[in-house]
This record gives structure tokens, sequence and C-alpha cells, in this order.
């Protein structure tokens, strides 16, 4: 009698130690929500070292679909704003050169993540893991720059020529393409909410984030006095001289580049696994 007692007991003992185990994995990530906020910086014409000297702010939403532990594919929008002059560069010609521009950025991408560990957000021992993102998107953008203190776009001036059809130069698209590829950490503060880092730099379909990309039209091809006679080449600032027609403006056979460093924010989207998983 007192042995089956003892096998009974046992026999309770043991199922609730394989359900206490089992709860710990009850809890399924299906997805996560965030925000991100953090800088984006611009590679180009006019940063031809890819200096990392003037960040400018950029934040953005996402969604994450989780498949499984490993894998997921995520949607993101965001904003962030891009610039760069010649006047913080180290080159003499440059700085001859003496151009700028702005933009905004208004990207919507489309991104598979991979972690490099298991991640069960709630579970003590996989509340961390490194990950490297690959994605497609698409942007928009237009470059300005300022002349006596007046904001200026320069798609319309068209300033290598577009405008007057030089050497058939014809108006650039505000919209390209992005490839973000980059790296990131993620950590679980709690069963709800994660933090995140991320770096990914953007390869683009355009040379025209800058509104810089070939060579100079030439003064004979703008109406003298113009706003974008004055923007075309703003040489006369530095010395009171201009660049002649056909003189490098830009390098047209890479295309520009921005990258952006985030910090993110998710709450979690969760589920939990039917019980008869643990029978």
């Amino acid at each position: 009698m007192k042995f089956k007692f003892l096998i009974i007991i046992l026999a309770i003992a043991s199922t609730q130690s394989a359900k206490a185990q089992g709860e710990r994995y009850e809890y399924v990530q299906q997805g996560e929500f965030g925000i991100t906020f953090g800088a984006a910086h611009y590679f180009g014409d006019l940063n031809t070292r890819a200096s990392i000297n003037r960040p400018k702010p950029a934040v953005g939403v996402f969604y994450r679909k989780q498949f499984g532990n490993y894998i997921g594919a995520r949607i993101s929008a965001r904003y962030a704003q891009l610039g760069y002059s010649d006047t913080y560069s180290k080159n003499e010609y440059q700085k001859l050169r003496n151009l700028s521009f702005n933009t905004n950025i208004w990207e919507v991408s489309i991104q598979g993540d991979f972690n490099f560990f298991k991640f069960i957000p709630g579970d003590d021992n996989y509340l961390f893991t490194p990950y490297v993102t690959l994605g497609v998107g698409l942007f928009s953008y237009d470059p300005y720059a300022y002349l006596k203190g007046q904001k200026v776009f320069l798609r319309p001036l068209g300033t290598e020529g577009q405008s007057t059809g030089y050497k058939g130069r014809s108006e650039y698209s505000t919209m390209s393409y992005s490839v973000p590829f980059g790296v990131g950490v993620k950590y679980n503060i709690s069963p709800k909410f994660n933090v995140s880092f991320e770096v990914a730099h953007r390869f683009t379909g355009t040379d025209y984030l800058d509104d810089v990309s070939s060579t100079y039209a030439g003064q004979a091809n703008f109406a003298p006095g113009t706003v974008a006679a004055l923007l075309q080449d703003r040489r006369y600032e530095i010395d009171n001289k201009t660049f002649a027609e056909g003189m490098q403006r830009g390098w047209s056979k890479q295309k520009d580049q921005f990258i952006i460093a985030e910090i993110g924010v998710s709450f979690n989207l969760s589920s939990y696994r039917c019980p008869t998983a643990f029978k």
C-alpha cells in the first residue's frame, strides 16, 4: 500500500515538473511593433572620404513578423535628414567648388532579419541576440541649398545643364531605390518589450542626393545673374572665378549612399502554445 502511494506521489510530481518546464516555452513571439530614433549620414560626391562628421536626425516605425526564433521579416517607414558641404573637405579642389546641399528622406523598406542566437522573450536563457539584416526600399529626396539665406530647391534649376538638355542630360527623379544592409543587437527587457541598436548602410540607385554628379555645363548655358547660374558654380564666392565648361563637378560612376544608426524600442506581439503540446 505504501509502495503504491509512493508511486502515485512520484507520478504527480513528475507531471507537475514537466508542466513547469513546458510553461517556460508556452510564450511564443509572433512579431513586434516598434519605433526607432538615431542619426543618418551621407556619403557621395561632397563626402568622398566617407567622413562621419555631420550626422543628422532619423526616426522610424516598423513591424517585424517572426518565423521561429531565428528569422523575421520587417516592414519599416523612416524619415531622415541628410546634408553636407565642401567646406568640411580637406581637398583644395572641393573647397574651391564650394557646393553644399540638404535633403529630407522618406523611406519605406522590406527587410529580412536573421538572429545569430535563439531569441525567446521572457526566457532568461534567450534574451539577447546579434542579428544581420538585408532588404530593399524606396525613398524620396529633393536636394536644396541656401543662397543669401534663402532656401532654394536645386533640381528645378538644372545645375548640370538638365534644363537645356546639355549633352542629353535630363531632369533626375526625386524617387530612388535603396538596399539596406546592416547589423544589430537586441535585448528583451521584459516579456513584452525589447530594446535594440542597429547600423544599416544604404546603397542607392541615384547619384543626385546632393545634386552633384558629372561635369560643369558652363556659364554660357545659364542666364547671367539667375539663381541657377549662381548655384551651379559657387567658386565665385571663394576667389571670384568660375570653373570652365566640362570640368569635373562630381563623379557619376558611383552612386550616392547613406547610413542610419538607430536605437529601437519594440512591443512584442505574442501568443501561447496549446497545452496539448506538453502532453
